[in-house]
């Protein structure tokens, strides 16, 4: 059975935010813990819950805790990625995905033209700066049909040859 999709909003009943509030602690408790066991790493959670004069949580302990985050503290700086580094990452490989569909993209809209020309006299609907790269997409698919034939030849001949 699903459970129904709740919205997020502020829970303005006292005794039913605090039920949510350690249900769903609990929740994540649980959550890193089994992280922790089956992915061998370390974590901790630090809770604050509100209320001006609440002590904060944390899981497991105070002095693992401590210690996981004065572990991250001496970790060097390039192994820490912050929003920004993580930002020009994503924004590298993004460019980069664009380059090779623009590359797919044009290599596709010159095969179009080639086809498009077959048995024609003279090309149409191409640019001069485009005929240099439709020459060597030509030579390209003259190969590989050239490949093809050769296979298939060399396919028949050792059929043939079984059949003696």
């Amino acid at each position: 059975m699903t459970r129904k999709k709740i919205k997020l909003a502020f829970i303005t009943n006292v005794a039913a935010r605090n039920a949510t509030y350690r249900k769903r602690k609990k929740g994540m408790v649980k959550k890193l813990s089994e992280l922790t066991i089956l992915c061998g790493v370390e974590a901790c959670v630090v809770i604050y819950p509100s209320g001006s004069n609440s002590q904060p949580e944390v899981w497991p302990s105070t002095v693992i805790a401590r210690s996981l985050f004065s572990e991250y503290k001496t970790l060097p700086v390039n192994r820490m990625v912050n929003q920004e580094s993580f930002l020009e990452q994503w924004i590298k490989k993004a460019t980069e995905r664009l380059e090779k569909l623009r590359e797919e993209n044009r290599r596709k809209e010159l095969i179009q033209v080639m086809f498009q020309n077959l048995g024609r006299k003279e090309l149409q609907n191409v640019k001069k700066e485009d005929l240099e790269e439709l020459g060597w997409l030509i030579d390209q698919n003259l190969k590989d049909i050239d490949k093809r034939i050769h296979a298939l030849v060399k396919a028949y001949a050792y059929g043939a040859k079984q059949e003696d």
